[in-house]
């Protein structure tokens, strides 16, 4: 006679390739789960390795490692089950695998089959596709185990109904993009409503380079109904609930943020965080130079690390207007972080002088304005390198885009807080984050955007207005959209031509540009790569 079970939920954040930590959080995670009365304890996909390993799974030394780590597993297994995900060799082959253990024998052992290789995924380059389901018998239950990417198909889950499972477990490894949870949601009611069997979907949380996991596990239960929701961005356990035919939630439901724009901004700050976290590093500096992109990325660097470990510097030229410095100052104040003003002036002064003979009888161009930027670059630079403190760069996706960025000067650095994000929503996030509490001064976003260059220069100088930049972008990069397709749906040819033509041949700085969070459907580095040299024509 089957008895009722308690399955906790247990989203993690993992670091990739810290086996031995990883597995210690494992066992730890798993005595607090069988504390609390849990039968079982489900973590996310490839959680031994952290996810994604990239080619630390081609390591010859994998995996020994890997089955020590499972060995220690096994014997932290009395009185509870653990279901982990972890890659697996055999017979020459390696395997995306999950497997569950439980009073020191395993009980199965599954292999994903479903390897996704689009966007930021890669694993047809590491794994090979299992191809059998598992389900196993437990306490009188027949589970079934399916991992990522598998649940997105019809094959695997129904192989694995099929085979008798009465309740799913999927463990996750799902990167955010803006509306991500609802496609989960969404997905899952279809294959509720096609086989009438519940689903636990566990999902890690946390930063790994460009990407960040939101967490937000649940369960579902067969008639579609969301039992159980976890919190986003937040390492938790949650419990359910099953007796064979009722799932229900023991622990209670989280909050999700309220709205997309609060998740994204969360999203921002997890990203920062752990990235500074992870790799060690003391804290972080930024150039604040009084507009609207250093201040969205100084909020997030303080609500990720805190003031204490957040510099901020100015560095006034002969074009930043007062406004600007009154407006970074400030923000710094209100923020509470180390702030200072160091005018690039006389290195700038110094370079044009050593270019003087080279440069005469030339008028002046962008060269001179580029020299302002790399004169801020490597001040921030030299700041970093002295205080071990990583240089936040503040350029934002629109201007990754396009090119509206100096290669050495302003994209400079380590980490991009928001490269992923559209001016259009920088103007969004600013506007959120002073929602909770007014710490952006009002006229930085009120006022056009400029990167005070030149005299009286602004953004739409050479750009078309955000809003229809951001639109056409948003096109021809998210959705692949021809230029004469962009064009039909209401667009100028000449913005359209312009905005394509520019997009194509700044390909090269993308590539020298530093990581930075991803939050959208087609970040620039492992979503879209295109060759740097080609013959490609912007029109078709």
């Amino acid at each position: 006679m089957s008895e009722t079970l308690q399955i906790a939920l247990a989203q993690c954040n993992f670091l990739v390739g810290d086996i031995v930590g990883n597995c210690d959080r494992i066992i730890a995670e798993a005595a607090t789960a069988r504390t609390r009365g849990a039968d079982m304890v489900l973590f996310s996909e490839l959680a031994l390795t952290g996810y994604p390993p990239e080619d630390l799974l081609l390591r010859p030394s994998l995996q020994p490692r890997i089955e020590e780590a499972l060995h220690r597993i096994a014997a932290s297994s009395s009185g509870i089950a653990i279901v982990v995900g972890f890659p697996w060799r055999e017979d020459g082959r390696l395997y995306n695998c999950a497997g569950i253990w439980s009073e020191g024998a395993c009980l199965g052992r599954y292999a994903k089959q479903c390897l996704p290789n689009y966007q930021v995924f890669d694993e047809q380059r590491y794994f090979s596709a299992g191809y059998q389901p598992l389900v196993v018998d437990y306490r009188g239950h027949r589970l079934g185990l399916t991992i990522c990417e598998d649940i997105w198909h019809q094959g695997p889950i129904d192989q694995c109904v099929g085979a008798g499972a009465e309740l799913v477990l999927n463990l996750n490894a799902s990167p955010y993009h803006i509306g991500k949870h609802d496609e989960r949601v969404s997905l899952l009611k279809e294959h509720t409503s096609r086989l009438g069997v519940p689903i636990l979907y566990v999902n890690q949380v946390g930063g790994q380079d460009e990407l960040v996991f939101d967490g937000a596990s649940f369960a579902m239960a067969g008639n579609g109904d969301v039992v159980l929701q976890m919190a986003e961005w937040n390492e938790c356990q949650a419990d359910v609930c099953w007796n064979g035919s009722l799932l229900t939630a023991v622990s209670a439901n989280a909050a999700l943020p309220e709205s997309e724009l609060a998740s994204l901004y969360q999203a921002l700050v997890t990203g920062v965080r752990d990235y500074v976290n992870k790799n060690r590093f003391k804290g972080v500096v930024l150039g604040l130079s009084g507009g609207i992109d250093s201040a969205l990325t100084l909020a997030i660097a303080v609500d990720a690390l805190g003031a204490d470990r957040v510099e901020a510097v100015m560095m006034p030229f002969a074009y930043t207007s007062d406004m600007s410095k009154e407006d970074a100052a400030l923000q710094a104040t209100k923020m509470g972080v180390q702030y200072r003003s160091i005018s690039i002036a006389p290195m700038y002064d110094a370079f044009m002088e050593s270019l003087a003979e080279k440069f005469a009888g030339m008028a002046r161009d962008t060269t001179e304005e580029n020299l302002q930027s790399r004169c801020r670059g490597v001040l921030l630079m030299a700041i970093s390198n002295k205080t071990g403190y990583m240089v936040l760069t503040t350029g934002n996706k629109s201007e990754m885009a396009v090119g509206y960025a100096t290669l050495y000067g302003d994209m400079a650095g380590g980490y991009g807080a928001i490269k992923d994000v559209y001016k259009t929503r920088v103007f969004d996030l600013a506007n959120y984050r002073n929602s909770i509490e007014p710490v952006i001064p009002q006229r930085v976003i009120d006022r056009p955007p400029s990167a005070e260059l030149a005299p009286g220069q602004v953004d739409q100088d050479s750009l078309p207005p955000y809003p229809v930049l951001d639109a056409i972008l948003e096109s021809y990069i998210e959705q692949d959209m021809s230029a004469e397709a962009i064009i039909a749906s209401g667009f100028s040819r000449e913005d359209v031509m312009r905005v394509v033509r520019l997009v194509d041949i700044n390909e090269y700085k993308r590539r020298q540009a530093p990581v930075g969070v991803r939050v959208t459907r087609r970040g620039f580095g492992r979503d879209r790569r295109y060759p740097l040299t080609n013959g490609w024509k912007a029109g078709v």
